[in-house]
């Protein structure tokens, strides 16, 4: 698997009584594909993979699956605690149709570098489809070091990282340890241009819930060679990342989907914000945003 662009770290639509809506969910399928993303990837962090037991899970790939139809290739957020849970949703997803799963890295217990190869390593082998590892240390205690992205690299079926580490460094340390053709993704919406300028692959980005076109923007001017379009493009959506300071980042991006007109519904329970000060601070962004323009 080959992807370059922007990939939607897609939301999950609910209803008031926080089951999943299964209309808007396609809705907001549709809405990404038509904006030019490369690729939606459903049950990752602002998908809140977290809030949802297995069955909901299987269901909501299958909605995706369903709704993208081949137009773009579907990647499902499939990383549990254990290397077994791991296997069983990524053996659902594959069956599924997705085009590659996103695997997290195993969370709450700690775990050595070691541990990590030896889990992922598994996954990959026992599933035999595209990997993508998705390094967030922040929610899960432990950066996947470079060296152990470099032996995981060899695995044929682990194609690329996502890294949500917010630590440029680290990023650059992934592509420069990594074969050419090994995929690194930036997780991080305001380091998208810099990941692309370094050699990195593109960016899975949770601000295409709110400015879809904006975001796959910066990559099409990048693409085109327009950097100062791109550098542009990419420093407009510092206004809305500023407003997650403070809050639970995915819990602000439904929140800002709401107040744009989409029927997200809520983030599940007890992660969903209902606060003035924020939407009154999410309203002044959305007018700074078309004020660049």
């Amino acid at each position: 698997m080959r992807v370059n662009g922007i990939i939607s770290a897609m939301l999950t639509p609910l209803n008031d009584d926080e089951s999943i809506n299964e209309a808007e969910l396609r809705n907001q399928v549709n809405r990404q594909i038509k904006a030019g993303v490369a690729a939606v990837f459903c049950l990752g962090t602002n998908g809140e993979f977290y809030a949802f037991d297995k069955e909901e899970k299987k269901k909501i790939i299958d909605i995706v699956v369903d709704e993208a139809d081949n137009r773009v290739p579907v990647l499902a957020g499939t990383g549990c605690i254990t290397t077994s849970e791991t296997i069983e949703l990524t053996d659902y997803a594959k069956d599924a149709g997705v085009s590659a799963v996103s695997v997290i890295s195993p969370y709450f217990a700690g775990i050595s570098q070691e541990g990590l190869y030896q889990h992922f390593s598994t996954v990959a082998d026992e599933c035999r489809m595209p990997v993508i590892m998705y390094n967030i240390p922040a929610r899960t205690g432990v950066n996947i070091h470079y060296e152990t992205v470099k032996r995981l690299a060899d695995n044929p079926y682990i194609v690329g990282i996502k890294d949500s580490s917010g630590n440029f460094d680290n990023t650059l340390r992934y592509i420069e340890e990594t074969p050419s053709d090994f995929i690194v993704l930036c997780g991080n919406d305001s380091l998208i241009l810099w990941t692309l300028m370094a050699g990195g692959n593109g960016g899975i980005s949770g601000v295409t819930n709110i400015f879809p076109e904006h975001m796959v923007s910066i990559y099409k001017k990048f693409a085109e060679g327009d950097f100062e379009g791109a550098k542009k493009a990419q420093d407009q959506i510092r206004c809305i990342r500023d407003c997650f300071t403070g809050y639970n980042p995915n819990s602000v991006v439904k929140r800002a989907a709401a107040l744009l007109g989409y029927p997200v519904g809520p983030a599940r329970s007890p992660f969903d914000i209902d606060d003035e000060k924020l939407d009154n601070k999410l309203l002044n962004a959305f007018k700074e945003f078309e004020g660049i323009k």
